[in-house]
Order: C-alpha cells, then sequence, then structure tokens
C-alpha cells in the first residue's frame, strides 16, 4: 500500500531534519549505490584537479591564459566533487498500477493552522508537540 501524499510528505520532511540534525548519522544510513556515486564524483574530481593542476603548471611554462583556464578547471571539479547529488524523484504506485510522478514545480507552502511554526526545527516542533500532550495529561 502506497504512502499517502501528506505521509510522504512528513517522510520527507523527518529525512531532512535528520540529515540537517546529525548529518553524520545520516551518511551513515545511506544506501550502497548513494555511497558509490559519492564515492565516483570524488573520484572524478580529483582528476579533474589533477588535470587542472597540470594546466597550471604548463601555464607557467608558456602562456598565461593557459594556467587560468586550469585553475578554472580546478576550482569547477573541486566544487563537483564536493557537492552532493540531487536525488532522483521516484514516482508513487497508484491502486491501479499506473505512476503518478512528482511535481517537478516547486509548490507554495500552505499556511498552518496556527499549532506549528514553521521556522521551527524538526525537534523544537516535536518537544512542543509532545508538552502539550503532557498538559492534557493522557500521554497520546
Amino acid at each position: 500500500m502506497p504512502l499517502s501524499e501528506h505521509e510522504q510528505k512528513m517522510l520527507d520532511q523527518m529525512e531532512q531534519a535528520l540529515l540537517a540534525e546529525d548529518p553524520r548519522f545520516a551518511s551513515s544510513m545511506q544506501g550502497q549505490a548513494e555511497r558509490r556515486a559519492q564515492r565516483n564524483r570524488w573520484i572524478l574530481g580529483g582528476v579533474g584537479v589533477l588535470a587542472g593542476l597540470g594546466l597550471v603548471l604548463l601555464g607557467v611554462n608558456t602562456q598565461i591564459w593557459v594556467g587560468a583556464l586550469g585553475f578554472a578547471a580546478m576550482v569547477a571539479s573541486a566544487a563537483y566533487a564536493l557537492s552532493t547529488p540531487r536525488k532522483p524523484k521516484l514516482g508513487v504506485a497508484r491502486p491501479d498500477g499506473s505512476v503518478r510522478h512528482p511535481m517537478t514545480k516547486r509548490q507554495t507552502k500552505r499556511p498552518t493552522k496556527g499549532r506549528g511554526r514553521p521556522n521551527q526545527s524538526f525537534t523544537a516542533r516535536m518537544e512542543e508537540r509532545w508538552e502539550r500532550r503532557r498538559e492534557r495529561g493522557n500521554g497520546w
């Protein structure tokens, strides 16, 4: 049974909050394919940095624009290696077997119903909910 849109949104928010609050744990929970993709980015970026360094050294002996081009290649390769790849958005299977793909345009935020503040961290919102439950006395 697929997750509803609300459940999927909550799961995405929890994932983003976990990544923001404990990136070390979140990186240990990544799948093997994501680690392999990141390792490939590092290798490709390292090769690019070395090639750029070679162009810089060549530019010192020949013309300055070759060195400038090498420096630009080094910076671009380092930025590529250190950036995080975008996760592909997968579609959601409907009960009839068709696939609903996520919207590519950014959705506008819906106004909150006065319960939560969107600028609070995930932990602060969870603590606030816990306190409200404790004040009611029934726990859940």
